[in-house]
């Protein structure tokens, strides 16, 4: 049972403060009425921006008036929208009053000066170790104060000395200049008028009036902690992936405006020309039109050679190497994974520095990694071919045994060059995979094995038929991260490979992530790599459902 606010009759500073707000609102909706006229009417705005401040300015419009309603009812409905209403206004104009300002610059340009102010900084920390010498004669009231004061003094000095050295005087000599226009003004007075608003409407008086419950305020309590975090959601990945998916369906390069062309760029990445051939050798330019398509491959069914063109076969090609990657490294990055978490799950001595080692490579930067198996790889030196060599000559050894030195060429080889990037990928993942699974591990009861153990079951039935069930979840999450970690392979090739393009020795491991980044960013293709990347999305998307309804039929906690 919810414990409501003892509702308290208005006072007159609370029934003024309402009046305010329900004439506010009045205002604010029609200004979003206004601002959708200015907007269809005046404004040459691109169609998306349209679209996207249509929808805004409507609900706030319609929000307002909803507000309205429920302010003049003493309804806490009409607390949380205006809450919610001035807030997201608040941060608007705070933000952009800062950006016209020049705020954000002006805290990037001290990352040059700041190491000026760093001799001073240590004058802060003598004066703050005088008053903590101070603290040491609690006994001697008097000389504790004449240390406190002479540190307290010591860090006031070389903190406005410390402003100075960085530059803080003429940048605030800089940010009180730029008021000279009206618009740095006017976000002034909006911040102080929201910030007012959302002050009166905040207060306990006012929320008493509105009816609000306890659970009412606790919960506004953790919006408002969590607003950030939300707001971060909304500019920094949903409006970014929105727009995306916007651009997909237009031709863009980043610079010019915006062409509509709907499904064009999707038609272009999933059209593909299956033909047969007369014969196994017969050149694609006779059954595929040159102009539209390339030769994707060719192969015999019944004893039929068919040809398969594409208009775009690099999407292909990465489409491949994309997934050949995620079919083997997953398997040799988790296997191997559960194998290790069930011997450190052991109580031998010396496990807890083997769990350290084998999870170092996880958190190790992939630059340093790719650097160091470039090394490794390297067809003239890397321990690699060396091991792989003294191996042969061992088995030569052998009468009648004469084994030829293959000297792997890793990186150049097209044959060998995506093995070599799953190797150092897996090699790097089983660290991370195996602290997942040996946490899933210590949470199986033991008394489990004990039971399973006077029932006769052996190591192996006890794994089988005790660890893998139980361990599903943790399994689940392991595999599905794995997944989504092999389909987004990007940065390992990058680094590890560095061709130009990327993607080299002759596309053999470029991968979808890959590709968009060539297409988006090095030929500004934006519209273009926006469709890849959505394939890619639902791609990961629909990998990951799999998994969750494949793991809620088969989990043991199913219920």
């Amino acid at each position: 049972m919810k414990s409501a606010i003892a509702p308290l009759p208005a006072d007159r500073k609370t029934k003024s403060l309402l009046n305010i707000l329900t004439i506010w609102h009045v205002i604010f909706s029609l200004l979003g009425i206004t601002g959708l006229i200015i907007l269809w009417v005046k404004s040459d705005f691109a169609i998306w921006l349209r679209i996207l401040a249509t929808a805004i300015l409507t609900g706030a419009a319609i929000a307002s008036a909803f507000a309205v309603s429920y302010i003049r009812q003493r309804d806490h409905r009409g607390r949380v929208i205006s809450l919610v209403i001035n807030y997201l206004a608040f941060v608007v104009c705070f933000l952009y009053g800062l950006h016209i300002l020049g705020i954000f610059l002006g805290i990037d340009s001290l990352a040059g000066t700041f190491p000026k102010g760093l001799p001073f900084l240590l004058g802060i920390l003598i004066g703050y170790l005088i008053s903590a010498i101070g603290d040491r004669y609690e006994d001697y009231p008097a000389r504790k104060q004449i240390f406190n004061n002479i540190g307290r003094w010591v860090m006031i000095v070389f903190g406005v000395l410390t402003l100075y050295a960085i530059g803080i005087v003429p940048g605030t000599l800089s940010l009180l200049s730029r008021f000279n226009k009206p618009l740095p003004i006017i976000l002034l007075i909006c911040v102080l008028l929201l910030g007012f608003m959302l002050w009166a409407m905040w207060r306990r008086p006012t929320a008493e009036v509105m009816s609000a419950t306890n659970a009412h305020a606790e919960m506004l309590d953790g919006y408002l902690f969590l607003s950030p975090n939300l707001l971060g959601f909304l500019f920094f990945f949903a409006g970014p992936l929105i727009l995306s998916f916007y651009t997909s369906f237009t031709n863009w390069d980043a610079f010019s405006t915006r062409d509509w062309i709907g499904l064009d760029n999707y038609a272009k990445i999933f059209s593909l020309s299956v033909q047969p051939l007369d014969y196994a050798d017969q050149p694609f330019t006779e059954v595929l039109d040159a102009n539209i398509y390339s030769e994707l491959t060719r192969f015999t069914l019944l004893g039929k050679s068919i040809i398969i063109g594409a208009r775009d076969k690099l999407f292909w090609i990465a489409l491949r190497n994309t997934v050949v990657f995620s079919l083997l490294a997953v398997p040799l990055s988790v296997i191997p994974a559960l194998f290790l978490a069930n011997l450190l799950n052991s109580k031998l001595p010396g496990m807890k520095f083997f769990r350290a080692a084998y999870f170092l490579p996880s958190i190790a930067a992939v630059v340093g990694v790719a650097l160091i198996w470039q090394w490794l790889y390297n067809a003239a030196v890397g321990y690699i071919n060396y091991a792989i060599t003294g191996f042969i000559n061992l088995l030569n050894s052998i009468p009648g045994l004469m084994l030829v030195d293959p000297q792997i060429r890793w990186l150049s080889d097209t044959r060998t060059a995506l093995l070599a990037v799953v190797i150092m990928s897996a090699w790097q993942w089983i660290g991370l995979n195996t602290v997942l699974f040996l946490a899933g591990l210590q949470n199986i009861p033991r008394e489990l094995y004990e039971a399973a153990t006077v029932d006769g079951a052996g190591k192996w039935h006890q794994f089988w038929n005790v660890t893998l069930p139980l361990l599903a979840p943790t399994t689940f999450f392991v595999i599905t991260t794995a997944i989504i970690n092999a389909l987004q392979l990007f940065e390992q090739v990058y680094v590890l490979i560095p061709t130009e393009p990327p993607g080299g020795p002759n596309n053999a491991t470029i991968s979808l992530v890959l590709y968009l980044y060539q297409k988006g960013f090095q030929r500004f293709e934006q519209g273009y790599a926006s469709a890849v990347a959505w394939v890619l999305f639902i791609a990961i998307f629909a990998v990951t459902l799999l998994q969750y309804l494949r793991q809620r039929r088969g989990s043991a906690y199913t219920g």
